[in-house]
């Protein structure tokens, strides 16, 4: 059920939506939103990538990123 769920289109809509809603609120601490945006900056500008040339272990890494962040924000601020 929960790889059906990872791979539902519906599902990641949830997450980008969440996901803009949480790195815009005022509610969330700068602190926290720098801990989604540092990482993700950093691996796609840094020269050094698992596949290069390609960006699908970037998409990879950032994805991976988002669905830690919102479930981290959904559990740290449960208001926002």
């Amino acid at each position: 059920m929960k790889l059906r769920r990872l791979l539902s289109y519906k599902h990641w809509i949830t997450v980008l939506g969440n996901l803009r809603r949480y790195v815009f609120s005022p509610q969330v601490a700068l602190v926290d939103k720098l801990m989604f945006l540092i990482p993700v900056i950093v691996y796609w500008v840094f020269p050094l990538d698992l596949i290069p040339g390609l960006p699908i272990d970037d998409i990879g890494v950032t994805v991976i990123l988002m669905k830690w962040f919102t479930s981290r924000i959904q559990r740290k601020y449960p208001n926002v």
